[in-house]
């Protein structure tokens, strides 16, 4: 008797572990670039250039769904850029700034599972920029050195799964966000933050 009701304890216990199993964790890490496209000063008309500096992005991802050929995953994409060169020809911006980017979001991966996966990605998050303390030409900076800032994500990505859990992903990311403080006023309150990088993937 003992037996069986122990029997009977067991089965739903073990469907709720395999079903806890089933659900598909996913981590990443990419390296790249991040792009800001140039942007003027209207009362003078002299433009502020960003360097295409070195970025890296990491990324976790849990499958919610699975209908048919498509995955719907919860993510959570992280982009960091520590440093990007700020160069104004009166040199009263920021020598450079950094940038730190969190935004959770949802992800729908196409042939979810198969070798060859792509995907599309939107959400919405925190930003926050370092503004260097000082200007192109080592002066000090009157700006603030921290900017908080609500940012707009969205992505499209390649996964190729090459060996067991194991592939490489392709993202491309628009972090659209607030804008740092740069001295000079470009009439501009969002910025794009554009973002390239290759890395790899793992599933578990």
């Amino acid at each position: 008797m003992l037996a069986k009701r122990l029997a009977l304890l067991a089965v739903p216990v073990l469907l709720l572990v395999s079903g806890a199993w089933a659900q598909v964790n996913e981590l990443s890490i990419t390296a790249g670039r991040t792009f800001v496209s140039t942007q003027t000063v209207p009362s003078l008309g002299l433009p502020v250039h960003f360097g295409n500096e070195e970025s890296i992005a990491f990324n976790y991802g849990r499958l919610l769904k699975k209908p048919k050929i498509f995955g719907l995953y919860a993510e959570l994409p992280v982009a960091i850029f520590p440093r990007m060169d700020v160069n104004y020809n009166l040199g009263t911006t920021p020598k450079d700034i950094g940038a730190l980017f969190v935004t959770p979001s949802a992800r729908v991966n196409i042939f979810s599972g198969d070798s060859v996966s792509p995907w599309f990605s939107a959400g919405a998050g925190y930003g926050r920029f370092r503004e260097a303390p000082v200007t192109l030409y080592e002066n000090p900076n009157p700006g603030p050195t921290g900017t908080n800032t609500f940012v707009v994500q969205f992505g499209a990505g390649l996964d190729v799964w090459f060996w067991h859990r194991w592939g490489a992903r392709f993202e491309a990311r628009d972090f659209y966000s607030g804008v740092p403080v740069l001295n000079v006023d470009t009439g501009r309150s969002r910025q794009h933050n554009y973002y390239v990088g290759v890395g790899v993937v793992h599933r578990f």
